[in-house]
């Protein structure tokens, strides 16, 4: 199986700062293991990365931590879940990504967006959680994140790390194939090919990524990095640096 159990469920990582494995999701027919991250904010309130299956006893989880104020959609193929979140956090504002309202519209999908993500991190959570936009892709602009109390890189498609014992034969070809097979996962490499002539952009934001100098990273997809960060980072974009 390609999740990581118990799903559903706060996990601890460090102070104010947890993740949650969701069920697989697919995706171009392929079983994506789902994860998302919550911060607790200095006034008390939740910031959700990615959320993922919504179930009421994580419903209780979360409101024994504190309020949902903040909802992240971080890029154009990471939505899926907000309208479930909404329906069970009304009050909590949803961030999009670039790209993600015109996804999720053009999937027919009828979700309301309070606030665009951009370059800079809103009053909201600056001075606590850093953030860019990756830009130079023709197709895929992800929002990117830095919790500054735990040293905490937040991504979500730039890496991805699937364990193969985790995977049914076919997808551990494939997984191999694209260059995001443990433990050397990387960026997929259909996802490279968009950056054909702004890889100066990509390499720009990685650069900023080692200079924030995170302890660990937590990716969407696979086996996610609790140790030597920088050392990853540089691991998994040595293509670009």
């Amino acid at each position: 199986m390609t999740v990581y159990d118990p799903l559903n469920t706060l996990k601890p990582v460090a102070p104010d700062l947890w993740l949650i494995d969701g069920p697989a999701i697919r995706f171009y027919g392929m079983p994506f293991s789902t994860r998302a991250t919550v911060v607790r904010l200095a006034d008390g309130g939740l910031w959700v990365h990615s959320p993922t299956l919504m179930t009421e006893d994580l419903r209780a989880e979360l409101n024994a931590l504190g309020p949902v104020r903040h909802l992240i959609a971080p890029n154009w193929i990471h939505y899926a879940y907000i309208g479930q979140w909404q329906a069970a956090f009304p009050g909590a504002l949803a961030w999009a990504a670039p790209g993600v309202r015109e996804r999720a519209a053009g999937r027919g999908m009828e979700l309301r967006f309070d606030r665009d993500l951009g370059p800079d991190a809103p009053e909201d959570w600056a001075g606590q959680i850093d953030q860019m936009i990756v830009e130079g892709s023709k197709v895929h602009r992800e929002a990117v994140f830095f919790h500054r109390a735990s040293r905490t890189l937040i991504l979500t498609d730039l890496i991805e790390n699937f364990e193969a014992a985790k995977l049914p034969w076919w997808m551990r070809i494939a997984t191999r194939l694209a260059g995001i097979q443990d433990p050397d996962g990387q960026m997929p490499r259909d996802m490279r090919l968009t950056f054909a002539g702004h890889r100066d952009r990509l390499r720009d934001a990685v650069e900023r990524m080692i200079g924030w100098g995170p302890e660990r990273i937590i990716l969407a997809h696979g086996r996610w990095y609790d140790r030597d960060a920088v050392a990853e980072l540089r691991r998994a974009f040595r293509f670009v640096l």
